[in-house]
């Protein structure tokens, strides 16, 4: 079976720097997959579901393509999983959802994905509750680099709870932002593909983005600002109260976690449990759930997921 491409750019794009996109799709299918000028082709005799499978995910990122998304081997899993499991992927929608981000645009990449995204733009408190690698600490700083840019918010709070390792952040070198900086680096490594690490800097001489542990939020009344608790399934019950009864006027708050990855005492004393308990009734609160199925990482990363979710 052979598909020809009329324009080159668009195959040039399906196929990624050095036809990754295409090696990952011939791994994901188990296929065979040839390139040879505008054309992809599979051979003939191959299983009928495969070429379906095949044919569908190649329509999919024509369509990625042509609305100058980035397309990448991540995606074409995500696209694999989908056909796998006979779900929709998302690849365009009537409203258009995503983000801003300064100059880069970021597109759901997942159902929950998109939900998540929808959730931000119309809930003041949303919380994102799942595995490593589903972007969900990543698109919360998406969204705040979007409100600072459209001037919606003044400043950006990024804090977590620090569950020290027998150290002591008194005892380490350097100043607060020096001190809790290692702690917090998942979400400088998001804002640096935003926005550049010298206007970060400045950012922060200017204060409006701030970093600080979580202890350091009690007594504050946070308004006008966009505040990511991150790691929260490592708050007590005592530190998410106080921290979501800081979110003042004009603030919005988005809460990340892993509630499988504790590393509290116990786990029954996590705040963020107790929160998605106790506050799922309330209208301007939203939680979205993610599974291994979001994990956009690697293959690999959604496999070891999948493993310790059956281990539980």
């Amino acid at each position: 079976m052979t598909i020809v491409f009329e324009d080159s750019d668009i195959l040039k794009k399906i196929c990624g720097s050095n036809d990754e996109n295409i090696k990952e799709l011939s791994e994901g299918l188990d296929i065979k997959i040839y390139l040879k000028g505008n054309t992809i082709a599979i051979k003939q005799e191959a299983d009928i579901e495969l070429v379906s499978s095949f044919t569908r995910i190649i329509d999919i990122l024509k369509e990625l393509a042509r609305q100058d998304r980035d397309i990448d081997p991540q995606q074409v899993q995500l696209l694999i999983q989908a056909q796998k499991e006979s779900e929709e992927f998302i690849t365009s929608d009537p409203a258009n959802i995503h983000i801003q981000a300064g100059s880069k645009s970021i597109y759901p990449k997942s159902r929950n994905q998109l939900t998540y995204i929808e959730a931000m733009f119309s809930k003041q408190l949303v919380f994102g509750i799942g595995p490593a690698g589903t972007g969900k600490t990543f698109l919360a700083i998406a969204k705040a680099v979007h409100d600072l840019s459209q001037n919606k918010r003044k400043k950006l709070i990024l804090t977590r709870p620090v569950v020290e390792a027998g150290e002591n952040l008194g005892f380490l070198p350097g100043d607060l932002s020096q001190k809790i900086s290692p702690y917090l680096r998942p979400l400088y490594d998001a804002l640096e593909t935003m926005i550049p690490m010298h206007t970060i800097r400045k950012m922060e001489e200017n204060g409006i983005i701030e970093v600080a542990p979580l202890a350091y939020m009690r007594g504050r009344s946070l308004q006008n600002a966009f505040i990511i608790l991150d790691e929260a399934q490592n708050t007590t019950k005592e530190q998410m109260k106080m921290f979501l009864t800081r979110i003042g006027e004009n603030s919005e708050a988005v809460i990340t976690g892993d509630i499988t990855q504790i590393d509290l005492p116990s786990s029954g004393k996590s705040g963020l449990v107790h929160a998605s308990r106790i506050l799922l009734s309330i209208d301007d609160i939203a939680f979205i759930t993610f599974t291994s199925k979001d994990v956009i990482r690697s293959r690999l990363v959604r496999k070891i997921v999948d493993a310790y979710e059956k281990d539980i």
